[in-house]
Formats: structure tokens, sequence, C-alpha cells
């Protein structure tokens, strides 16, 4: 029983001691995390740094810890030249700040590689809680919908992340609209969770704003990595940062963008909540991917499950 001060996934995480944070869908996503790990560091717990990697990993020169699984700290760096380095980036920032974390990194992989690498982390910190942040909603997509966005690397997360045996699991998302980008349907994200708080799944939705110390911390790592990579700014970050400042519908920030109608809006701000393994459970191609070992595997494995699916829910519009 929860009362109107409470949110549900707050007061769960409470008694969690060790909590491993980690990007669920490549990219920056760890960075939209992290108004949550300055949460969890101000009630006094120890979290690590985890993230799906979009990066040469092969060519940095952090430790590699697993065949997939790379341990980053502060001045790592890709040979070559190649500056976008999310989980270096952002190493790097929080040292700035006081704060000595390694960010490991994930190669794309399959699920059994990533599962491996929870595990590995969660011995080694002792972890008890894993909780998976998707920068958008497309992890909430069950498989069914006319269009999944990009679910490779969220699936390959959150089917991972259950099978790590760490006790407590939880999924994050932030950004209502963005995924409008990549097709998919807010219609469907919404009826999906609806879904998940029939089955008590739901775990609560809060509003970041910028005048919260945790937002002006992620808009000034954000800042930072901007300017590191200016030509490969992070679109789903970029995008929450424009919600926080107030900018709303076809609001373009990068030359990325151009030619596509965006949706900024408050919502984006937004995080939603929900249980790990409920989230998994209503995933349909979950037993199709669960036992790959490799990215191209996954992928191919998802694209034969969706051939073979002769029932689609169609997109369908918000009705307003």
């Amino acid at each position: 029983m929860f009362t109107l001060d409470q949110i549900p996934f707050f007061a769960a995480i409470q008694n969690s001691k060790r909590v491993l944070l980690a990007g669920a869908g490549g990219g920056f996503d760890i960075y939209a995390g992290l108004p949550i790990y300055f949460a969890l560091l101000a009630q006094g717990k120890e979290v690590t740094l985890g993230n799906l990697s979009f990066a040469d990993l092969n060519r940095s020169n952090s430790e590699r810890i697993l065949p997939t699984c790379f341990r980053v700290k502060a001045g790592d760096k890709i040979s070559g030249g190649d500056r976008y380095f999310p989980e270096g980036l952002l190493a790097s920032w929080l040292a700035t700040q006081g704060i000595q974390a390694p960010v490991y990194a994930f190669a794309r992989t399959g699920v059994r590689p990533l599962r491996d690498a929870y595990k590995l982390i969660a011995r080694t910190h002792g972890i008890d809680t894993i909780v998976l942040v998707d920068g958008g909603t497309d992890s909430l997509m069950f498989g069914d919908e006319e269009q999944l966005g990009t679910p490779e690397e969220d699936s390959c997360s959150l089917v991972a992340a259950s099978k790590s045996s760490i006790t407590h699991q939880y999924l994050l998302s932030i950004g209502f609209g963005i995924d409008h980008f990549h097709g998919v349907s807010h219609f469907r994200f919404l009826e999906n969770v609806a879904r998940l708080v029939k089955e008590g799944g739901f775990m609560g939705q809060w509003q970041l704003t910028r005048t919260m110390s945790e937002a002006q911390h992620f808009l000034a790592a954000l800042q930072h990595a901007n300017a590191a990579v200016p030509d490969y700014p992070s679109i789903v970050c970029n995008s929450i940062a424009a919600a926080l400042r107030g900018e709303y519908g076809n609001h373009h920030f990068t030359e990325r963008t151009k030619g596509s109608h965006l949706w900024i809006n408050p919502l984006m701000a937004s995080y939603w909540a929900f249980e790990l393994q409920e989230v998994v459970n209503r995933l349909t191609y979950r037993d199709a991917i669960k036992d790959t070992t490799s990215a191209q595997e996954l992928a191919r494995k998802l694209e034969e499950y969706r051939d073979r699916l002769k029932v689609k829910r169609k997109t369908q519009r918000l009705p307003i």
C-alpha cells in the first residue's frame, strides 16, 4: 500500500544497497539515467553504471573484462581520433565532478553474453538491484505492434537482465514522444502501460523539471557531451533537454533530425517505471531471442519471428 506522497519505484528500491544502473538501448541511454543516478547517490546507495554501447570498443584502451564487456574509466579513448564514446565521455565528466566512477560498456551482442556481463558485475560489486533505463518508449513494445522502433538493443538488455539472477529488477523509460521519430505508436505504448497497470507491473510515473538538481546534472553532462561530439549529438537526450527547457512541437536542435517531424512535449521529461520481469513476460518474442550469442543472431531471430507473426496490432494515433 502506498500513499500519494510516495512513488512506488522509490519505495520499492528504498532498501536496495548496491544498484547497477544501465542504459538499455545503446548510445547515450545511460545519460538519460543520470537524474536517477544522482537521486540514488543522495540516498546513500552505491551505484555502478553500465551502458549498451554503439562505440567501437575493440579500438578503445579500456580494460576488457569479458569478450563483449569493457571497464571504461576517465580519460579512456577510441584509437584513430574517433570522439564518439559516450561511456568514456561520461566517466570523464563524472571525474570533473569529483566522482571517480568507471562505466561498464557492453558491445552489441546477444542475450547470453550480456547476461554473463551483468552476472559478473553483480558478483564484483555485490549488486542487489538492476535498473535499466530506456531513452524512449520502444522498450514497451511487446512485439505484436505494427512497428517496434529499434527493438534489438532494448530487448537484448531486458531479457539478459531478467536472466541475470539479480534479486530486484526494474525498467525506467523516459522520452514519451521521441520514438515518433522511429514510427512507434504512442497509442500502443499507452495501451501496453495500461495492461501493466492492470496486471501490477507499473511502478509509477514522475516528472523531471529543470529546477531539480538531478536534472541540472543531466543537462551539464549532456552539454559536455555535445561539445565533445558536435557532429553526433544524442537525439534522445537532447529531445529530453528541449522538453525540460519548455520547447514544444517540431523543434529541431541538430541537423541529424532535419527532414523529419519531431514531437517535443512536456511528457518527454517524465520517467515511467515498471517491474522488469513483468515487461519481459509480455515480450511475445522473448523465447526466440533468449539463447542468442551475437547481435546478428538476435536481429535475425527477431526478424524471423516478425515474418511468422500473422496478426499485428495496427498503428493508431492518439485520439486527441
